[in-house]
C-alpha cells in the first residue's frame, strides 16, 4: 500500500469510526476538531476519549510481559513521523490545532498563535515554540518493545495515529525528559493525571500488541489506584 494511501484510509477511518456501534473508544477519535481564527486549514480529529478504568485494567492484565529490549538499531527515521494529513499540515500541525484553543496558523499550516495547557503539568503556554508533540508511547519504547520486527509502513502508522490516544501537546522539556521511558521510569508531575496517562498508555499498547515489563505494569497499576 502506498503511504499516501495509507494516510487516507487513516483519516477516513477516524472520521467513519464514529459510526461503528460497539466500538472500544479507543478503536476510533471523534471526528471534528477546530480551526483558528485566521486559519483556512480544516481541524484536526478529536481528541480520543480516555476508555473507563476498568477497561484499561482488563486490558492491563492481556498485555504481553516481556524483557525489555535493546535500542540496537534504532533511529527516529524508522518510524517516518510528521506525515502530510490535511493540505499543507503535518500531523505535528494537526495536534497542535487539535490540542490548542483559538489557534491561528499561516498559509503554510505552521501555528502563529494559541494557546495550549499541558496536561502532563497543568501549565499554560501561548507560543507553539514552547510545546512538543509527545508520542505516549514513545518511538523508542515502541521499539523495544515489539516494533523493531514491523514493517517501516507499521511504525509510520504508530508515529502518526491521530486515532488512538498516541499525540498530545505538551510542555517541550517534559517532552525531552520523559524521552523513551516507560512510566516505571518516568511520570507526569501532574499526579492528578495519572489515571488518563495510563488508561491512554495501556490503549495504545494493547492496540499495537505492544509487550510490557513486570515493572511497568505495577507501575500502570499504581497510576490507575488513582482514578
Amino acid at each position: 500500500m502506498s503511504r499516501t494511501r495509507a494516510l487516507s484510509l487513516a483519516v477516513l477511518a477516524a472520521v467513519a469510526g464514529t459510526a461503528l456501534a460497539g466500538c472500544k473508544p479507543e478503536d476510533f477519535a471523534a471526528a471534528g476538531g477546530q480551526t483558528g481564527g485566521q486559519s483556512s486549514q480544516p481541524g484536526g480529529t478529536a481528541a480520543a476519549a480516555p476508555v473507563p478504568p476498568s477497561e484499561a485494567k482488563t486490558e492491563l492484565a492481556a498485555l504481553k510481559i516481556a524483557v525489555r529490549g535493546t535500542m540496537d538499531g534504532y533511529s527516529r527515521e524508522k518510524f517516518p513521523h510528521w506525515d502530510k494529513v490535511d493540505g499543507n499540515c503535518d500531523t505535528r500541525e494537526q495536534v497542535l490545532k487539535r490540542d490548542g484553543k483559538n489557534v491561528s496558523v499561516d498559509a503554510q499550516c505552521a501555528a502563529k498563535s494559541g494557546t495550549w495547557v499541558s496536561a502532563y503539568d497543568g501549565e499554560t503556554w501561548t507560543k507553539s515554540s514552547d510545546v512538543d508533540i509527545d508520542h505516549m508511547v514513545p518511538l523508542g519504547q515502541a521499539w523495544i518493545s515489539g516494533a523493531k520486527s514491523w514493517t517501516t509502513e507499521r511504525r509510520e502508522q504508530f508515529a502518526n495515529d491521530l486515532v488512538r490516544p498516541q499525540l498530545h501537546a505538551v510542555t517541550d522539556n517534559l517532552n525531552e525528559q520523559k524521552s523513551d521511558k516507560a512510566p516505571d521510569q518516568w511520570k507526569p508531575p501532574l499526579v492528578s493525571y495519572w489515571c488518563t496517562y495510563a488508561t491512554d498508555w495501556i490503549v495504545v499498547k494493547a492496540n499495537y500488541g505492544l509487550t510490557i515489563t513486570v515493572p511497568e505494569k505495577t507501575a500502570l497499576e499504581t497510576m490507575l489506584g488513582k482514578c
